[in-house]
């Protein structure tokens, strides 16, 4: 082949490559907020939610967004062992037509505590730790906040990746095996802006230390779990499982458009599918126009969605939000008691 024939060859090959390639990076550095989207969601006839700009993702990308939707989903292939699968049919409960548990366990106030992950993908941790922590008031009437970055930084690879996502079900698994410290011995300093774990864009997963930075020893700080297990998908057993025991950590995936949520009962109308998200359930409900739906705790800061928290749609797995639900229920006894 001639010189100039094998330049030409060469050329094509790396033009092709880098078509290949230039989608995929225009995509990642495109901004969150797109104006065609929440029109296309707000002008569709069967949309129940309306769209806009939130603040919590102004000036950011859809990097970002797929960066903080860190929940993993166990592959089918790698079954966890001894998970228990809880159901509440035998019970046979009478459950309302609408419960929200911020108003059934008022004394209660970090069931309503709207929280901010920051630039950190560890929605996994969020919604293990705080639903853990009410179910230690409600059944405990313990008044305490516990620590994701415990999870984050001292679970390791048994949880996943840090800051790069996890597996919720082994958040649960780590509450019962080793317990969780409180927020006041490992704070989660991300949400102030800067430093530990990372400023944004970086997401550096924080160093597991085990030193309180109050007085407290770490090991009297822990705070553990008598089980963890996966709860029915079946919508009535979701319900009676918040029902009775408190807050459960639920995922599902996201979509573009659900960054745009501002208020009503999401389904999922338009844009690319973004990841796995983590969130705590806390309630439901149906509107006046007979649309039934989950109330949930959201890890966005109150400058997104209904001051944080938004509902969904409830009994049709949208968006697989009834398929992957985990909980466990708090030990009597700090781990210091047990050793």
């Amino acid at each position: 082949m001639k010189p100039i024939s094998l330049l030409l060859l060469c050329s094509v090959i790396l033009a092709a490559q880098a078509a290949r390639v230039e989608p995929d990076l225009l995509e990642s550095k495109r901004l969150i907020h797109q104006q065609l989207l929440v029109d296309k969601v707000n002008a569709h006839p069967r949309a129940t939610w309306k769209a806009g700009f939130n603040d919590r993702f102004e000036g950011h990308t859809i990097e970002h967004l797929k960066k903080i939707c860190g929940a993993k989903m166990t592959p089918a292939n790698e079954l966890e062992p001894s998970i228990e699968r809880v159901t509440h049919k035998h019970k046979k409960l009478v459950l309302p037509k609408e419960f929200d548990a911020r108003k059934h366990w008022g004394h209660c106030s970090t069931i309503g505590a709207i929280l901010d992950q920051g630039h950190c993908g560890s929605c996994w941790a969020f919604g293990a730790a705080e639903s853990l922590t009410d179910r230690f008031c409600i059944h405990m009437n313990e008044s305490v906040s516990l620590s994701e970055n415990d999870l984050l930084a001292c679970c390791g690879f048994e949880c996943g990746d840090g800051c790069d996502g996890g597996y919720p079900i082994r958040a649960w698994r780590y509450f019962k095996r080793t317990g969780v410290v409180t927020s006041k011995c490992d704070p989660y300093f991300d949400q102030i802006g800067c430093g530990h774990p990372g400023c944004y864009p970086t997401y550096r997963t924080p160093k597991c230390v085990k030193h309180c930075v109050d007085d407290e020893l770490w090991v009297k700080s822990k705070h553990l779990s008598v089980n963890a297990y996966e709860v029915s998908k079946e919508p009535e057993d979701l319900m009676a499982e918040l029902y009775t025991n408190g807050p459960i950590e639920v995922s599902f995936e996201v979509f573009e458009d659900f960054a745009h949520y501002k208020t009503g009962v999401y389904k999922h109308v338009y844009g690319r599918y973004i990841g796995g998200h983590a969130v705590k359930l806390i309630g439901w409900g149906t509107t006046d126009d007979g649309v039934d739906y989950w109330t949930i705790v959201n890890s966005w800061n109150t400058n997104w969605g209904e001051h944080g928290l938004f509902r969904i749609a409830r009994g049709g797995n949208e968006c697989g939000i009834e398929s992957y639900a985990v909980a466990g229920l708090p030990f009597d006894k700090g781990l210091h008691s047990a050793m």
